[in-house]
């Protein structure tokens, strides 16, 4: 079994600022399992549209940023501000907006072998397609080279679609009926949730139908399933400490630790100590 793979976010945003500039703007933090949680800086103003079969979780760090969505057959304007949470469903196409000197947390999982994504744009001013690109995401790096090919399209050049080039049958279908939820302030939701966190020990961040488990987990002990894919842990208030696979670990303020899949680890988190607990299941 794996050792859970363990970092200090501040340290690392500092060992790694280099990259939160363009032309690269984003790091991965963990890369290499199912879970995909990177950093993204900026300035990154970008008309590409992205849709998969997967959610995304979104927490900003420093400044805010947009997140333009295709929503119910019309574009809205997401702004999600510093200290700010928001989970973005499967299946809606999205355009992260984001200027410098900001920092953003994204955590997204891996693609099952039959998955598909989809790199969309739209004709400039309205919600009709111009072009659209399906591929099996292996790696987060490929949508630049898809990029690429978009901007060496003829769709791009005359700003029309190739006739032909757009499928009617669709490999994966927009949710067009899912109303998303609003971002809202994670210190806020901790300090409306104290009492709920320091009696039962444990609350979803996200109300509504997500097949994501997004916990915060608050006093006292905890022993999740040991069926779980592998789980983020972000201590976010205090210290606890974590026993995997009968190794103990302190765990601080701002450190996170990766959790392999099918370890055995349990919590003990001392009063007014608040850990995020992510595990994103496939559909």
């Amino acid at each position: 079994m794996m050792a859970p793979v363990q970092c200090d976010i501040d340290k690392w945003l500092e060992e790694n600022k280099k990259y939160f500039v363009p032309p690269i703007c984003n790091k991965l933090m963990y890369k290499d399992g199912q879970l995909k949680t990177f950093f993204v800086g900026g300035p990154n103003s970008r008309k590409d549209f992205h849709m998969e079969e997967g959610e995304e979780f979104f927490y900003m760090l420093k400044g805010d940023m947009r997140l333009v969505v295709h929503e119910q057959g019309s574009f809205r304007d997401i702004k999600i501000s510093e200290g700010e949470v928001f989970m973005l469903p499967a299946r809606v196409p999205h355009s992260p907006q984001r200027i410098a000197d900001t920092i953003g947390l994204v955590i997204e999982r891996e693609r099952a072998p039959k998955e598909t994504d989809l790199l969309r744009y739209y004709i400039d001013g309205t919600d009709e397609i111009l072009y659209e690109k399906w591929f099996h995401c292996e790696n987060l790096e490929e949508l630049g080279p898809l990029i690429k090919e978009y901007f060496n399209s003829e769709a791009y050049k005359t700003g029309k679609p190739i006739p032909g080039s757009l499928l009617e049958d669709k490999p994966i279908k927009q949710d067009f009926e899912r109303k998303l939820g609003d971002p809202f302030s994670l210190q806020n939701w901790l300090d409306r949730h104290k009492e709920t966190l320091d009696k039962e020990g444990k609350k979803k961040l996200f109300d509504g139908q997500y097949v994501s488990r997004i916990d915060v987990l608050g006093k006292g002990e905890h022993f999740p399933d040991n069926d779980l894919p592998e789980t983020f842990l972000w201590q976010i208030e205090g210290k606890s400490a974590i026993t995997v696979d009968e190794k103990a670990y302190e765990f601080l303020k701002n450190q996170t630790m990766l959790i392999q899949p099918g370890s055995r680890y349990w919590i003990q988190n001392e009063a007014g100590s608040r850990t995020l607990s992510v595990v994103m299941n496939p559909v």
